[in-house]
């Protein structure tokens, strides 16, 4: 569960939202057991819906040119709270929600750093961002999913 929390740290380092919405799903349709533990409002009917929301409003907002680097204060806050709430979930069904936490936050610091450096070499080198951002979004919705399908 120790890779699993730091893998899902990563993609709240590339999309703050896509990480929690899919652990949302994962708690909610009864993958990712969270009943009985603070984080268990994560698998309510209604969270995943919200977050999966939020989720889009992110990937929409990613694309316009006056949204700021992931790398500022607030930005690079709110991935390192997604990966620390995101790896505490998978640190509660591992059995330690401090080492699953601290995973997701080095996760999320990880991906929010390599993301950045990545997508802006890439962008270079293709001349564009759109086309790397957008390469962005599915890399993290597709690993997002793929996380969550092997708790």
């Amino acid at each position: 569960m120790l890779v699993l929390a730091f893998l899902i740290g990563c993609v709240a380092g590339l999309r703050t939202m896509t990480a929690p919405a899919a652990v949302s799903w994962a708690a909610h349709l009864g993958w990712l057991p969270l009943d009985g533990t603070g984080l268990a409002f994560l698998g309510a009917a209604i969270t995943p819906w919200l977050l999966t929301v939020a989720a889009i409003a992110e990937l929409i907002a990613d694309q316009l040119p006056r949204t700021p680097s992931r790398k500022v204060p607030m930005q690079f806050g709110a991935r390192i709270v997604s990966g620390a709430v995101c790896g505490a979930a998978f640190g509660i069904v591992g059995g330690s929600v401090i080492v699953g936490l601290i995973a997701g936050v080095a996760g999320a610091v990880a991906g929010t750093l390599v993301g950045s450096e990545l997508r802006s070499r890439l962008a270079r080198a293709v001349g564009r961002d759109l086309p790397i951002a957008l390469l962005e979004d599915a890399v993290a919705i597709g690993a997002a999913l793929w996380i969550v399908a092997l708790v």
